[in-house]
């Protein structure tokens, strides 16, 4: 049966322009732009970076993934930490600090929110957003209401992984993974790479012609070319221990994006990817300062790749881990490794190649891989080592990267 109506069905220098902060060389440094040690840029004395939203929007879904694994929340408050705009009574403050209840931000918002890919495109937008929004309330409707059910091909319920227990829809799916590791690219990537890092995003307005006279935004420090491209740093550092230096705990700080590129990073055949992409951050940002936008671009191409290619590299990951797991009949951990797989095949449609307008994958590809898995009438009860390769080498062939690699 088809993945998309299964669920469905069920539900609808740095150098700024007046000073110079603690530099290093850089090799791949430009005569003209000098690289600080750290993430540390400053105007007049004062620190020009900046991301608190994405701080804000990261801490409101580390409380959203807790949130779908405690089975006294309901329907509403779990809809109202994804949607931050409508509740009111005992659902009206879902998180746990005055701080995120007292906050305009919200995790839908910008889901499926990037300029690039959905400014043109809002019925792709809305129908991500609220698959995502179906699936958390499913997870209160029908997987909450079967904690103490023994799942089985056709029943939500609880199933045995090791010491842990899992808790699956009718088809062996983790609602809370997919969802997590879906916002892993519908959130944090598509912000990152197909809105912030965005030239239309970075140029736009007046951006240029200020950045270069050094005009700031009103009442700040930084320009709005800075602010921008922090806000793409925020999304994958912003709960770091060392917002500087957050390589230092890089995998220890998010159950997002942060955490698994230390996952990959730990990888021999990935282990630079966690120093490339923060040291093109650093170098992007700096570039910006001196208004040498080719080499800021140049630097968001590798941030794009390397971003994009941790999301394949744990779709594939997932898929394996859990043939695996099936070949010595352990269903509990092999649904729990091809949920999470199934969650990161749904982010390959937000990941961007390099020097290109396109995604990986598109939005019909991904559909696809996904229908493939489920596609038996029990879903993954029925998923076969075949088509775990099949979609595996599909992925991985779109990177540079090999299925061996990946695991």
């Amino acid at each position: 049966m088809n993945f998309i109506l299964k669920n469905t069905l069920k539900t609808f220098c740095l150098l700024s322009l007046f000073s110079v902060v603690s530099c290093s060389d850089d090799d791949n440094a430009g005569p003209n732009i000098e690289v600080p040690a750290t993430y540390s840029f400053t105007r007049d004395g004062q620190p020009t970076v900046s991301f608190s939203g994405q701080t804000t929007r990261l801490l409101m879904a580390e409380e959203l993934a807790s949130g779908l694994l405690d089975f006294s929340k309901t329907e509403a408050t779990l809809l109202e930490m994804y949607a931050n705009e409508t509740a009111a009574g005992e659902d009206a403050n879902p998180f746990s600090t005055t701080t995120l209840n007292e906050s305009t931000k919200s995790i839908r918002s910008k889901v499926a929110a990037s300029n690039d890919l959905f400014s043109a495109n809002t019925a792709d937008a809305t129908a991500i957003k609220n698959t995502l929004g179906g699936y958390i309330s499913l997870q209160a409707t029908d997987v909450f209401s079967a904690q103490n059910v023994l799942a089985s091909p056709g029943v939500p319920g609880q199933i045995a992984d090791g010491n842990s227990t899992r808790y699956v829809n009718e088809f062996g799916i983790e609602y809370n993974q997919f969802v997590v590791k879906g916002l892993i690219g519908a959130l944090v990537a598509d912000q990152m790479l197909n809105n912030y890092l965005s030239p239309a995003v970075l140029d736009a307005g007046t951006n240029v012609a200020d950045n270069d006279a050094g005009t700031v935004a009103d009442g700040k420090s930084y320009t709005n070319m800075e602010h921008k491209w922090d806000e793409a740093y925020g999304y994958i550092y912003g709960t770091a221990a060392d917002l500087t230096n957050p390589n230092a705990t890089i995998g220890e700080d998010d159950s997002f994006l942060n955490k698994y590129t230390g996952r990959v990073s730990s990888d021999d055949d990935f282990m630079s990817i966690a120093a490339d992409i923060y040291d093109a951050f650093k170098l992007g940002r700096a570039a910006i300062v001196v208004g040498d936008y080719e080499e800021r671009n140049e630097q968001a191409g590798i941030i794009r790749k390397n971003i994009s290619t941790i999301i394949g590299v744990r779709a594939v990951y997932y898929l394996q881990a859990g043939k695996s797991a099936l070949a010595v009949n352990n269903q509990g951990t092999a649904f729990h490794d091809l949920s999470e797989g199934l969650g990161f095949i749904f982010s390959l449609q937000f990941t961007r190649q390099p020097n290109s307008d396109a995604a990986y994958f598109t939005k019909a590809e991904v559909d696809g891989f996904l229908n493939d898995l489920v596609d038996g009438p029990a879903g993954l009860w029925d998923v076969t080592p075949a088509i775990l390769d099949a979609v595996s080498d599909a992925i991985a062939a779109k990177f540079d990267f090999t299925v061996e690699q990946a695991l």
